[in-house]
């Protein structure tokens, strides 16, 4: 029993001097893949991913689309002799992956910089670390290819933890079977489909905020039709409606257009809101148009159900 002093004193000595990984791997907020970070790492509050107190080191986690994976494995079959990076394999809690090593500058500070890709199946997941060369000796390459090989994936992410990183609350999903951050924080989809079916085939709703506002209110209409016809995926536009409303007793804007989306060609019908304020919110349902009579009121049940965070 004497000697329980002297391996605490052991224990703690070592945590202290070799960067150690905790039990279960996190998974930074609206994102898939999550990693046990090394200790003396913290999440981040300005990236998804972790850094140190010092801001110093850091380690960016992250989707890609799904083809970036086939892509890097692909690139593997015909790199040329001798390149100065190339991917590594590295077995992971999550499968197979690849990545690369180097020694760059940041600014006028060396560092080391690790990149790491695996398949999640409809994406990509991504971590990058950046290591100062006054934290080497502690974050070693060993260090850091344990806490790459921790890296896991998670089907999907929760619909409240998504939701909860929204600019704004929603209160009405509408029975939309899938719920799926574009980029955390910034737009929503709700959809019927899948991202391995596709969208289009099916209603579905795109909702964010738009970071540019018409300079003056009588420019409102043309930018808001602008807005209709630049909708990522939509070919073959034609504008049916366009008409100044009222949403939730804010101005705001109604656009209804015909079109073709999706690799089939699906002949869709969108509709488009915009509610003016500090923020524009932008709210993008689009539906085959055989089922349009149905989607419709859902869309519009999920706009009214959107709400100012308090």
């Amino acid at each position: 029993m004497k000697s329980l002093p002297f391996l605490t004193a052991l224990a703690l000595l070592i945590a202290a001097t070799r960067p150690a990984l905790a039990d279960d791997p996190i998974f930074p907020s609206g994102v898939r893949i999550g990693l046990t970070p090394l200790v003396g790492l913290v999440r981040s509050k300005s990236f998804p991913g972790f850094e140190s107190d010092d801001q110093t080191v850091k380690v960016l986690v992250t989707e890609l689309p799904a083809d970036a994976y086939a892509e890097v494995k692909n690139s593997l079959k015909n790199a040329p002799a001798g390149s100065p990076v190339k991917p590594e394999n590295i077995d992971t809690a999550g499968g197979p992956g690849f990545f690369t090593v180097e020694t760059a500058r940041d600014g006028a500070a060396t560092v080391r910089r690790y990149s790491m890709i695996l398949s999640g199946g409809t994406f990509s997941g991504y971590v990058a670390v950046q290591i100062p060369e006054n934290a080497a000796k502690i974050y070693t390459d060993d260090a850091v290819r344990k806490m790459l090989a921790s890296a896991t994936t998670r089907k999907e992410v929760p619909v409240a933890e998504q939701l909860g990183m929204m600019p704004f609350k929603m209160t009405e999903l509408a029975n939309f079977k899938n719920v799926r951050t574009l980029a955390p924080g910034s737009a929503v989809v709700l959809a019927d489909g899948d991202e391995a079916t596709g969208y289009e085939p099916a209603p579905y709703m795109v909702i964010g905020l738009l970071g540019t506002t018409p300079p003056e209110p009588g420019d409102r209409a043309r930018f808001a039709v602008e807005a209709a016809r630049a909708i990522p995926g939509v070919r073959d536009i034609k504008i049916t409606m366009a008409e100044a409303i009222r949403i939730d007793g804010q101005p705001g804007f109604e656009t209804r257009l015909d079109g073709t989306s999706g690799k089939d060609n699906t002949a869709v019908t969108v509709v488009q809101w915009l509610r003016f304020g500090p923020n524009i919110l932008r709210i993008v349902g689009s539906s085959p148009r055989d089922q349009w009579s149905d989607a419709f009121p859902r869309f519009r049940a999920v706009r009214d159900g959107i709400q100012p965070k308090g």
